[in-house]
């Protein structure tokens, strides 16, 4: 197998965890990061054990042993990074949202089909094996005709005034702050799983923490900021959602997505319900899925390659809480995903309206 060389741009928080990814691939060899000075890419480097440090992302999209760029930066930087790297032809992996409009993300997708590059955006739920085999089963018709889908996704890392993230400033975040986010997440694995698109969405947002504390310096994604100056910052995306959706295959669904709700660490579900049965899957019970039906008992479905479909079982080659993330959400679902959010915010701005996520342009489907 022909070794690639990967280089990463942007290496905070989640960075580290796509170097720790990359490394367990075994053809793929970690070969640059690029961060905002030399210094600092210097010292991310050597804690990360990379060999190339760049003080900027031109230098590293330019370096001929980067044939993978991943994009981790901050979702502002996502369009110039990912144009940089598609200028040179390299393969494009980019933390989701994939941009902070729908008109960003249409000429990045427009622009990764021109290059006949590999593009990828991080909806790796996807990759989860019982994820898989809910897909499977629906495919099949094994739930019959599907109707209701509902769910959430919530967290409580926003929860205090002093809890503060680059991702609330519209500048750096883009107008969505929970929904953008992980709403997104959520949104993307439905629609994968069920095999339905959104195509419409009524919303009603809500700002909890209406002001913040913002620390005079950016701390690490999660990280609390102690012993730095603050000062009020009033926050104008919301932490809080709830949206009524549509389903291009009739289905009707809802989900509440919020980053303010105390006890909630990392809580994601979905259930999908068809005429013969019911899916759910709990992302902080990953290994199990449960199956509703109404003619015999309820069922819970390990993580077993022994028990799955043979086209789920393929991703069940790491042991139990270990997900592996192939079957990716291209360019094209980040632009979707894009739409959606769009269309939810223009819902909430127009009084919890009806409102249709514009179809793709120039999309494969």
């Amino acid at each position: 197998m022909t070794r690639l060389g990967m280089g990463l741009v942007g290496p905070g928080f989640v960075g580290a965890h796509h170097i720790d990814a990359v490394r367990r691939l075994g053809f793929v060899d970690v070969v640059a990061i690029a961060a905002t000075t030399d210094a600092s890419a210097r010292r991310k480097a050597e804690a990360l054990r990379v060999p190339k440090a760049y003080g900027s992302y031109e230098a590293l999209v330019a370096d001929p042993d980067v044939q993978v760029v991943h994009n981790t930066t901050p979702n502002y930087l996502h369009e110039p990074v990912i144009m940089a790297a598609l200028a040179h032809r390299k393969h494009v992996i980019s933390d989701k949202p994939l941009a902070t409009t729908a008109a960003t993300a249409r000429a990045l997708h427009e622009a990764a089909t021109r290059a006949g590059v590999v593009h990828a955006v991080t909806f790796n739920y996807r990759g989860n094996p019982l994820v898989q085999q809910a897909r499977t089963m629906i495919e099949s018709g094994e739930l019959g005709a599907i109707h209701y889908v509902h769910g959430n996704y919530l967290q409580d890392w926003l929860l205090e005034p002093t809890d503060f993230s680059w991702r609330l400033e519209p500048d750096k975040g883009g107008e969505s702050s929970a929904i953008g986010d992980i709403g997104s997440h959520w949104c993307d694995l439905v629609q994968h799983v069920a095999g339905q698109r959104i195509v419409e969405v009524l919303a009603d947002l809500t700002t909890v923490v209406p002001t913040r504390m913002k620390p005079s310096s950016s701390p690490e994604a999660f990280a609390r900021a102690s012993g730095v100056a603050r000062e009020p910052y009033t926050v104008r995306s919301e932490d809080l959602a709830a949206v009524l959706l549509r389903f291009d295959g009739g289905a009707k669904g809802c989900v509440s997505v919020g980053q303010v709700c105390a006890g909630h660490k990392n809580d994601f579900w979905l259930e999908v319900s068809g005429r013969h049965a019911s899916l759910r899957w709990h992302q902080e019970r990953q290994n199990e899925l449960w199956i509703g039906r109404r003619d015999r008992a309820n069922a819970v479905l390990a993580k077993d390659p022994a028990l799955m479909s043979a086209a789920a079982a393929r991703y069940t080659h790491h042991p139990p809480s270990h997900p592996k993330p192939p079957a990716f959400a291209t360019f094209e679902d980040g632009y979707h995903s894009a739409c959606v959010v769009e269309a939810i915010l223009h819902s909430h701005r127009h009084g919890a309206a009806w409102t249709k996520v514009p179809a793709l342009i120039g999309a494969s489907r």
